[in-house]
């Protein structure tokens, strides 16, 4: 079942995967076949429940919260082959992006209404769909976002006059909190949601954003597809890359579009288990495709760039801002209610509070040791040192 041994550094990284028991089996071995075909039952099982609750099973959250907590160190402990329920989870696929079409529907092209409130909506945070950083004291979520982003600032090592992409730039947040801080950092924003571009085009009309300061450029489009004349001294990617199918032509894409000397800073949900990890309610419901690439995963996929710094940021943090999420998609039930989804709001309203419940506690569990989020700064391979 490929139990391991968790090594961690002074830093809190985890510096090696141990396998203790059936590591690296080949596909036709009986031990791997045992090992899907039990994913698959588990699957199975998690997905009766989860249909079970959409479709008006009563489930207190204390209830599933414990469920969670007694189930989820066992696997990640000891059987982590069965947290991937599709083979797919295992491998890249031949796509840099996978389903985003349908990923734009079912998950960022909801009612921005509804999405203004769950995440916050201020100035200069924009909704912001990715982990707040808590560890530091933050006291709401503005402020965790804020200290999210000034650590993604420092580790990237933004200077002022920098050419930055954001690959992948959801509402304009992060480069909109940026540019207050520096006064001649220009953006370049690739996001292929129609329903976040005109967010970000109203902003760009609004004076007081510094989305309209004439310092960023926005680009709607696939970014299977997308191309660019210029190269930028900084690359920022927060969450994407969870829907990325092959980290290896993902890499070469930002290696073409990064200067000689330039950094790339990517930030993804990640597990410290041996194998990628996912969800079949969220692969039906809200991620269609979606995988938590394992700790290892960027550097060893990486050719033409190479991770020269990397942290693991506890699943504490992403499961206080889920917990925060929670609390503002219950307390505005009366608003969302009359929103245009595409379905039955009650039924909405389940699966979404299924998801939010699900994906908080499992980074609560085992402390967060297992589940959080990594971040890995890249350099061209051939660079000698950071620039």
């Amino acid at each position: 079942m490929n139990s391991f041994a968790l090594s961690s550094g002074p830093a809190g990284d985890l510096q090696t995967f141990r396998p203790l028991a059936n590591g690296g089996l080949p596909s036709d071995s009986l031990s791997y076949k045992s090992t899907r075909l039990m994913a698959r039952a588990v699957n199975g099982m998690q997905m009766a429940l989860a249909e079970a609750y959409v479709n008006g099973l009563e489930i207190p959250d204390s209830l599933y919260r414990a469920m969670l907590h007694s189930t989820m160190p066992t696997l990640f402990r000891s059987f982590p082959g069965l947290l991937a329920p599709y083979e797919w989870v295992l491998t890249e696929s031949d796509r840099l992006a996978e389903s985003s079409g349908e990923l734009m529907k079912i998950q960022y092209d909801l009612p921005q209404t509804m999405l203004n409130k769950m995440l916050g909506d201020w100035e200069p945070i924009y909704p912001k769909y990715s982990m707040g950083l808590w560890e530091n004291g933050a006291q709401d979520l503005e402020e965790s976002q804020k200290q999210m982003i000034d650590q993604l600032i420092e580790r990237l090592g933004i200077e002022d006059g920098d050419q930055i992409l954001d690959f992948g730039c959801g509402w304009g947040c992060v480069p909109n909190y940026i540019m207050t801080k520096f006064a001649n950092v220009r953006f370049t924003g690739v996001n292929l949601s129609h329903q976040q571009c005109t967010y970000m085009r109203t902003k760009m009309n609004d004076p007081r954003s510094q989305l309209s300061s004439g310092r960023f450029t926005l680009v709607e489009g696939d970014l299977n597809d997308i191309e660019f004349a210029e190269k930028f001294d900084k690359i920022v990617s927060v969450g994407v890359f969870c829907h990325v199918g092959n980290l290896t032509q993902s890499l070469q894409k930002l290696a073409s579009l990064l200067k000689p000397k330039g950094r790339a800073l990517i930030h993804i949900i990640t597990v410290r288990i041996p194998n990628n990890m996912s969800s079949g309610f969220t692969h039906k419901y809200i991620f269609p495709h979606g995988r938590y690439w394992n700790h290892d995963a960027i550097p060893s996929h990486s050719r033409d760039l190479k991770t020269v710094k990397r942290w693991y940021l506890n699943g504490m943090n992403y499961h206080q801002t889920l917990t925060q999420w929670l609390h503002r998609f219950d307390a505005n039930q009366s608003e969302f209610q009359s929103l245009d989804y595409g379905m039955d709001y009650a039924r909405f309203r389940r699966i979404w509070r299924f998801y939010l419940l699900l994906l908080g506690t499992i980074f609560a569990t085992c402390d967060g040791e297992y589940n959080g989020n990594g971040q890995y700064l890249l350099t061209h391979a051939d660079a000698s040192g950071l620039a």
